[in-house]
Formats: structure tokens, sequence, C-alpha cells
């Protein structure tokens, strides 16, 4: 379950081939065996006449991983693989004396440049300069470990599509057995949605205030709705105290991907103000070069690299001078009768906007003063909005029926 999770929910999902550490036991014992495979087939072919059983093993394997790759409709492909490497009569011309090894593997060459991804085509093309049978035995099995890797990834790719709906009743369907034996299993999730749906209603009951601070001007704008609630609860995980609270329990799962996303977010705060005051202070001419704020952006972002780490202190000069600009064009903001600029509220109400926008295609638009920091508040948003909706079908009867109660208590 958590791998079929893990490549629903990670939209860089990969299988990637195992690289040992270097001088490592493992790598120590790898290379000696190897050493000994290959060095008994070397022994094996350079007898008069040559033994050719080990070599015919192994084309047996190479025959299998070959056909392994492909696809129902390759008929032609398959049964030129069947016919050329065909073991019983390629022993009939080893016994014979006939066999030609060379030949063998130039076929086999050419067809892994035909089965191959493009990226592997240089190393499919080197494997034709070498000479000794040997080294290009274990050459060819090399670059086959590669178009493995290769395969697995495309098949990965070709059936999350299909994955999505049966790990959706999949994963639900296993809560659900964890429910029926531990019916506090929902505890948590129960908080969080009350929380968010009290949060929410003092929020609309304080919209809904005349200016006079008289009775509220509509019933309609203190109404809920179970989407709304679970937007903003949403929104909620990514300011969550993981050290003091305990994660609810439908996205436990994903809680180290929410940990990253609040990290994330918390240095896009920093960036976006730190950008938004040198911009807005600087003379026209500098504030309107975009390589400028590109380059101030990078720099922010080496300075907040080790942030979330416990040794991460902020300069001190920088604080100091960042709250005291921060303070200054607030109060200037508060005279003009605008609202206080805060970057955090601009981002959260980016990711609300967003989250309620469904499937659309087009991300909303950026908030103003968050233009030098568009690309990477749009990343964050993908990734948000990605977990959200998959927790969401997985989870959402659940929270309907608390919500279901709870806003009629309401």
């Amino acid at each position: 379950m958590a791998l079929a999770h893990e490549i629903v929910v990670n939209g860089d999902f990969r299988i990637n081939a195992i690289e040992l550490a270097e001088g490592s036991l493992e790598k120590r014992v790898k290379e000696i065996v190897h050493k000994a495979f290959w060095d008994c087939l070397s022994v094996q072919l350079s007898e008069d006449p040559p033994t050719y059983d080990h070599a015919i093993k192994l084309v047996g394997e190479i025959r299998e991983t070959l056909l392994s790759f492909l696809l129902p409709g390759h008929t032609r492909l398959r049964d030129q693989i069947t016919e050329v490497l065909d073991l019983e009569l390629i022993k009939q011309e080893a016994e014979n004396g006939a066999l030609d090894i060379s030949k063998l593997a130039e076929f086999i060459i050419g067809m892994m440049g035909t089965l191959c991804a493009p990226a592997r085509d240089e190393e499919v093309k080197k494997l034709k300069d070498i000479k000794e049978i040997v080294p290009l035995f274990r050459a060819i099995f090399s670059v086959l470990d590669l178009m493995k890797v290769d395969m697995a990834n495309f098949a990965i790719t070709s059936i999350k599509p299909h994955l999505m709906q049966q790990s959706v009743e999949y994963e639900r369907k296993k809560f659900q057995e964890v429910l029926e034996k531990q019916p506090n299993s929902l505890d948590f999730v129960t908080q969080w949605l009350e929380e968010a749906s009290n949060d929410l209603l003092t929020q609309k009951y304080k919209h809904a205030l005349p200016a006079g601070g008289g009775a509220a001007g509509s019933e309609d704008a203190a109404v809920l709705t179970p989407a709304s609630v679970q937007n903003y609860a949403y929104l909620k995980l990514l300011k969550w105290d993981h050290f003091r609270r305990p994660f609810p329990e439908t996205v436990l799962m994903d809680q180290s991907r929410f940990q990253e996303l609040q990290l994330l977010l918390e240095q896009l705060v920093i960036l976006g103000s730190v950008l938004l005051v040198t911009l807005s202070t600087a003379a026209p001419g500098i504030s309107d070069q975009a390589d400028f704020a590109e380059k101030l952006k990078m720099t922010v972002k080496i300075l907040l690299v080790d942030m979330g780490l416990p040794s991460f202190r902020l300069e001190d000069a920088l604080t100091s001078i960042g709250e005291k600009v921060c303070l200054e064009v607030s109060s200037c903001l508060s005279l003009c009768g605008s609202s206080p600029f805060s970057i955090k509220s601009r981002i959260f109400t980016f990711l609300e906007t967003y989250l309620a926008s469904g499937h659309q295609k087009l991300l909303p638009t950026v908030p103003g003063g968050l233009g030098p920091i568009q690309k990477e508040l749009e990343e964050v948003a993908v990734k948000f909005v990605r977990l959200v909706n998959y927790n969401k079908m997985v989870f959402c009867p659940y929270y309907d029926a608390i919500l279901s109660k709870l806003l009629l208590r309401s």
C-alpha cells in the first residue's frame, strides 16, 4: 500500500538503479563474486576446443530479458528473438564447432538498440566497440540492467492512471478495517475538522458584522460547506506544530510531505518579504530589471538553505532591517486606508483559491507582490493540491460524515 501510495502522490517517482557505496562490504563482495563469475566464463572460452555451457546459459538469460521488454503487439520482434536465440540450435552449433558467439552478440546489441530508450543509445553504441567476448557480455548485462530500470519506470508511468483508482479503493478498504478494530481511529481527524470549522465560523461571523459592531448583516454569511471546511483544514496542516500535536490519522502517511511543504512555504514567506521590501524601496531603474530580482532571489535562497535545522539563525542585522521596513510599509498602507500587506496571508489566499478551483488547468492569478516567487509558489501549490485531492478521494466519506454532524450543530 505504501508503494502504491508513493507512486500516486509523488509526481517525480522513479525507480533508480542501486548504487552501492564505494568501499562498502556489499560493493567488495559483489566485485569479488562478479570477478569469479566472469573469470570462469573466460577460462571456458579459452579451452581448446572452447566450452560454451556457461556462455549459452548467459545467452538464455539475455533472451528472456529481451523478451520481457516486448509489448503484446511486438510479434515480429518476438519471432526474431526466439529464432536467432534458439538455445537448442545454439547448443547443436556448439557441439559441432560451428557456433559464432560474435554473430550472436551482434544480433543482441542490434535488438537492444531497437528496444532501448533514447537515453541509452550511447551506452548501446559503445558495446559495438568492445571486441573481446567476456568484457562484451559483461557490458551487455550492465546495459540490460539499466534498460530494466527504464522499462519499470515506463510501466509505472503507464499504469499510474489505473493505479490511482485501485489505490483509492484499496487504501480506503484498509483504513476501514483499522477503523472497525479501533473505533477511535478518527479522533484526531474529528478534532482537526472541528477546529477548522470553528475557525471559519469565527472568521465569517466577524466579516458579517456591520461596521458599527451590531448584529450580523446576513445569516448566510456564516453558512459553511463541507468542501470549504476541508480546504481550510488542509491549509491548517501547512501551519501544524508537528512536535506538540498528533497528526490527523487520515493524512499520517503523508506527514513528511506536509512537513516539507510547510518548510518550503516558510522559506517562501521570508523570500517574498525580502524581495518585496528590497524591490519596492530600490530605484525604479533597478527594480524593473528582471536579472537583478533573479540574482537577489538566488542569494536569499542560499541564505535559507539550512532553514529548519536547529542550528539555523537568520542574521540579526537582516532580521532588524526586515522588521523595521515591514513595519514602515504596513504603517504607510494603514495611513492610506489600505490593508496591511502580509506576504504570508497572500500566499495562503492563493493556495486556498487554487484548492477551491477544482480541476481547472489554469492556475489562479498570483496576488500582487508575489510575482518574483511565482514559479516557486506554483510548484508548491501543485504538490499541495495533488496531496489534498488524493487524500480527499480516499477519506472524503469520513470527512463528510463528521462535518455533517458538526455543521448541523453549528
